[in-house]
């Protein structure tokens, strides 16, 4: 069965981007390069909520808004993905993604059946959260940047239940970020 990974870099405090939506305090290396390169080799399917798709849309991920050329993650060698959009209020979806707009964990749990590659959950805390409930996350990963942000989007939003989760790699990267990712135990 495929895996479903929900990760992002978030602050200390639990933050993926700031209350304006900044992401200006992100730490780009050639470690985060190396880690991003190794994961997107084993995955070959996207989801997104909304408001991710939407706010990723609206990024300037070049070199010059960056200002980190060469560290910036380079995935031009990476496989197309196939992409999911999460979404109860869109009725159509860009060229090439797909629209799911009803049973979002139905969904997900069906996918992993197929075959194929890995799955990553991309930002959607809101959408994170009916997949959590649907019991169709596998895994948590975490890039924690050395940063307090106070407020802004969080990583987690309030769950149901309680879900316990099993620590399978922690390591210092550049920066003074901690990547961590942790099994979901249902």
């Amino acid at each position: 069965m495929r895996t479903v990974t929900y990760g992002a870099a978030c602050s200390l405090d639990g933050f993926i981007a700031g209350s304006d939506g900044a992401i200006d305090w992100l730490h780009f290396s050639s470690d985060v390069e190396e880690v991003m390169s190794q994961y997107w080799s084993t995955v070959d399917t996207v989801l997104m909520g909304r408001k991710t798709w939407e706010f990723s849309a609206g990024q300037d991920f070049s070199a010059e808004a960056t200002g980190v050329s060469e560290a910036t993650p380079d995935l031009s060698g990476t496989p197309p993905m196939t992409t999911y959009l999460f979404s109860r209020t869109l009725t159509d979806a860009p060229q090439g993604v797909e629209l799911v707009s009803s049973d979002a964990g139905g969904f997900v749990n069906r996918l992993k059946k197929q075959p194929g590659k890995g799955i990553c959950l991309m930002g959607g805390g809101d959408l994170a959260g009916s997949l959590f409930e649907a019991g169709a996350i596998d895994e948590v990963s975490l890039n924690v940047h050395p940063v307090l942000l106070g407020s802004g989007v969080p990583f987690f939003k309030p769950q149901a239940r309680r879900i316990a989760l099993e620590l399978t790699e922690s390591r210092t990267i550049d920066g003074g970020c901690v990547l961590m990712t942790y099994r979901v135990r249902y």
